[in-house]
């Protein structure tokens, strides 16, 4: 394989895990109801600086994840299990909300604030706890290879969340009519599409965590030993 190749790999396959999570089409009735008090300049300005901060907050996360991980002594196999299981439940809480979502809790505190960027919009409307495990789920699989494939990783990763967050600016900038072309019906059945997606990108890192551990000879060898009978 090219670098072109793998790098285009690397970045589709990065781009497929963290869209669906960020998924800016769900954000659109936060920005509607956290904005509607703002004029037109500053919801646009406030959505800029909301993008900005989340390509922040994901890279953040894609360069620190390594150093989190050693720090707490977390394994590549425990991340991918951990991230899984956190997208999968967001996915499924997707797939079946309650009467009130938490997003929609969050356009009402939000009404009456000025500065929305932040918080509820960058944080955590589109980069909340899901995407921060998807992100250093990713950044694990980048360090676990080795020479220019781990560069190209990154890079590519890093080029995911740059699209993902211009895309979100995208979406978000006409919210308005991205809700009028969408409706009520059109928006929930893209928010269910979304909430399957991501229980199977959550499912699909929990089983490559599992394969890793079986796949690993010291995992058998450990288990061998503390099975042994004691003479």
């Amino acid at each position: 394989m090219t670098w072109l190749g793998a790098y285009l790999s690397y970045l589709a396959g990065a781009l497929l895990a963290i869209l669906p999570i960020v998924n800016p089409f769900g954000a659109v009735p936060l920005v509607i109801s956290a904005s509607s008090h703002l004029p037109e300049q500053e919801r646009l300005r406030q959505i800029r600086r909301a993008c900005i901060y989340t390509f922040f907050l994901m890279s953040g996360f894609l360069v620190a994840g390594g150093l989190i991980m050693n720090f707490f002594g977390i394994s590549i196999p425990g991340m991918r299990i951990a991230g899984g299981l956190i997208v999968a439940f967001l996915g499924f809480q997707m797939l079946f909300p309650s009467a009130l979502s938490d997003k929609e809790e969050m356009a009402r505190a939000a009404s009456s604030k000025y500065d929305i960027a932040f918080t509820p919009l960058a944080m955590p409307g589109l980069s909340g706890p899901g995407t921060f495990a998807v992100v250093m789920s990713l950044s694990s699989q980048a360090a676990a290879r080795e020479g220019w494939l781990r560069i190209l990783d990154f890079i590519g990763v890093l080029t995911a969340i740059f699209l993902t967050a211009m895309l979100s600016w995208f979406v978000l900038r006409g919210a308005e009519r991205v809700n009028r072309l969408l409706g009520a019906t059109g928006m929930t059945a893209l928010t269910r599409l979304t909430g399957f997606l991501m229980v199977s990108i959550g499912v699909q890192f929990f089983i490559n965590g599992v394969g890793m551990i079986f796949g690993d000879p010291t995992f058998w060898s450990g288990l061998a030993e503390a099975v042994r009978p004691v003479r």
